[in-house]
C-alpha cells in the first residue's frame, strides 16, 4: 500500500469547460486515467489537492466523481479555489454516500492515517499584494491548517501537509501559513494551483526548513506522485 497525490484535475465531464484547449492538456483525461491505473492499486491512498471539478453545484459533479470513483484507491479531496461545488461537510458526505461514491472522502481541516504517515489537508491561501481582504482570509486559513494538524495529534508517523495554494510562490510568502508549518515541525508540504509558465516560479525545494513540492496535474504530466515515507535512522 502506498500514498499518492495530485492536484488540479479540472474535470468537466458533466459540463462544458474542457481543458484540452490549453497547451499541454491535450487528451488529459485519458492520460490521467492511464497513468493512474498503471501506478495505483485499490489498497493505495490518493490525495487530490483541490480544483478537482469545474462543476458549479454539488449535483453537477456526478460524472467527474464517478470517473474518480472508478479509479483504484481511496481518494481524499481538498478544497481548491475553483471547487465551486464545495458545500458543508455534512452535505458533501451525504452526497457521496447517496451516490455510492464510497472511495471518495473529504479532507478539510482534518487528517487521515495512511502508510505510517498522518496526512493533513486544507485549502490554504496565496497572499495577493494589494488586496485588503487577504489578511483576514489568510489568518482564517492558517487557523484551519492548525486544526488539520491538531487532528493528527494522536496519529502515528510523520505529519505531511497538503494544500491547494502554495505557501511560497516567486517573491510572495504566506508568512502565517509558513509559521504554522514551522511551529508544528512539518517537514513536507505539497501544493497545487500553479499551471503552465507559472510553474517556473513555483518552489520545489526547501524554505525555512520545510520541503515544498508542486503537484498540479499538468506539472506532473497527469501522473500522480508517490509520497514516500521517511525512514528515520
Amino acid at each position: 500500500m502506498s500514498v499518492f497525490a495530485i492536484g488540479d484535475l479540472h474535470l468537466s465531464l458533466g459540463g462544458d469547460k474542457p481543458m484540452d484547449v490549453f497547451p499541454g492538456w491535450q487528451d488529459y483525461v485519458a492520460r490521467l486515467e492511464q497513468n493512474w491505473r498503471a501506478l495505483i492499486s485499490p489498497e493505495d491512498t490518493v490525495i487530490l489537492a483541490g480544483d478537482t471539478s469545474w462543476a458549479m453545484t454539488l449535483s453537477a459533479t456526478l460524472a467527474d466523481f464517478q470517473l474518480i470513483h472508478s479509479l483504484p484507491g481511496e481518494k481524499y479531496l481538498i478544497k481548491g479555489n475553483h471547487d465551486y461545488w464545495w458545500n458543508s461537510r455534512a452535505k458533501m458526505d451525504a452526497y457521496l454516500e447517496a451516490n455510492g461514491l464510497t472511495s471518495l472522502h473529504i479532507l478539510h481541516n482534518s487528517a487521515v492515517q495512511a502508510e505510517g504517515m498522518a496526512l493533513c489537508g486544507t485549502r490554504g491561501w496565496l497572499f495577493e499584494k494589494g488586496e485588503a481582504h487577504d489578511q483576514k482570509i489568510l489568518a482564517r486559513e492558517a487557523a484551519r491548517l492548525q486544526m488539520s494538524i491538531d487532528a493528527a495529534r494522536d496519529m502515528q508517523g510523520e505529519r505531511v501537509v497538503f494544500l491547494h495554494y502554495p505557501p511560497v510562490y516567486a517573491d510572495e510568502t504566506s508568512e502565517e501559513i509558513v509559521a504554522v508549518l514551522k511551529k508544528n515541525g512539518i517537514r513536507r508540504c505539497y501544493y497545487g494551483h500553479i499551471h503552465s509558465t507559472g510553474c517556473a516560479y513555483a518552489l520545489n525545494g526547501e524554505y525555512e526548513g520545510v520541503e515544498f513540492r508542486l503537484i498540479s496535474s499538468d506539472f506532473l504530466r497527469f501522473s500522480p506522485i508517490k509520497i514516500q515515507q521517511i525512514v528515520e535512522f
